[in-house]
């Protein structure tokens, strides 16, 4: 088995609110291998943004352990996460939202060299600015546009040239295609595999185009209202997808052929609330194969195959 950059052991956020306590995240735990890239999938509401947040202290986890190159830094200072960070970045969903409208290009992709003082003089800031606008597709001619005058597939590539600039080794990718156009999907894809190569980045893929994930990740964890129900390797979760809520999501993806037809599994029922959720399968109300216990008893994330891990009661009987 290879080194493991990042493990997650059983983290939870939650958040107060004036109907009670909100369970996000619900006790997650993987790990992710360096130069490997872990998809999460699910449904919006899911948790995966929180996910990724939590991960990187962005919202403080409530519980659980964030194991980084051997060290929990679920428990380390805010000034030493601050110098952490210079080796976990994220890029965001909306590329626009997550740009400083007021800056240029070159005053955004700087920030961080800035903040952390890697460079002494300007020239040499400006000269690896160039050089990650160079890396990432954008010509040395936007250096001193503004994002408004920019398309989105140039401005996530801005916020891949920020995110790039510390030389991380990890990156969550927080659907950072899910804004754009398809064509221009593909390529932003294609250049953050690029990147992978090149530099030897780990990646959190959150997002919840199946295609996209099974394209780009190597591992899958699928789920649903802040639980794992399932997590394999991505040839296999394709392959033998185990979960009721798995099976659907897959017979949801659309056949790009003309007069193709598949079967749809359409859910039905009541989604659960994650404010004050009770014991038993959060997924049960929705699940055709659902039996008395499965309201009443949270089943465990179990190793069915080797590397690949359900949750559910009844997963070896269909």
């Amino acid at each position: 088995m290879s080194e493991a950059l990042l493990e997650v052991k059983n983290l939870t956020k939650y958040f107060e609110t004036p109907a009670g306590t909100l369970h996000a995240v619900d006790g997650l735990t993987f790990r992710l291998e360096r130069g490997k890239t872990l998809g999460v999938v699910g449904e919006s509401g899911c948790g995966k943004s929180t996910t990724g947040r939590a991960i990187l202290r962005l919202h403080e986890p409530t519980g659980g352990e964030v194991v980084f190159e051997g060290k929990d830094i679920t428990k380390i200072p805010q000034k030493e996460m601050m110098k952490l960070r210079s080796e976990m970045q994220m890029i965001f969903q909306d590329p626009f939202a997550s740009l400083n409208p007021r800056k240029t290009v070159s005053e955004i992709i700087a920030e961080p060299l800035r903040l952390h003082k890697v460079y002494k003089n300007k020239k040499d800031q400006d000269k690896r600015v160039l050089e990650l606008m160079e890396l990432v597709g954008l010509s040395e001619r936007l250096v001193n546009t503004y994002p408004h005058e920019l398309d989105g597939g140039r401005r996530q590539r801005i916020g891949i040239a920020r995110a790039l600039a510390m030389q991380p080794k990890f990156i969550v990718c927080d659907e950072p295609v899910s804004a754009l156009d398809v064509s221009i999907q593909a390529q932003i894809l294609n250049l953050l595999k690029k990147l992978q190569k090149e530099f030897g980045l780990t990646y959190m893929f959150i997002t919840h185009d199946l295609s996209v994930v099974n394209y780009f990740s190597d591992e899958i964890v699928v789920m649903y209202l802040g639980k794992v129900v399932e997590h394999a390797t991505s040839e296999d979760l394709f392959a033998h997808p185990t979960h009721p809520y798995t099976k659907a999501l897959l017979s949801a993806i659309p056949i790009p052929s003309l007069g193709a037809r598949k079967e749809r599994i359409l859910l039905k029922g009541e989604i659960t609330s994650p404010i004050n959720p009770k014991p038993g399968c959060r997924f049960a109300p929705r699940c055709e194969y659902a039996q008395p216990c499965c309201f009443e008893e949270s089943p465990e994330l179990k190793e069915q195959e080797p590397n690949h891990f359900v949750s559910c009661h009844f997963s070896n009987k269909f």
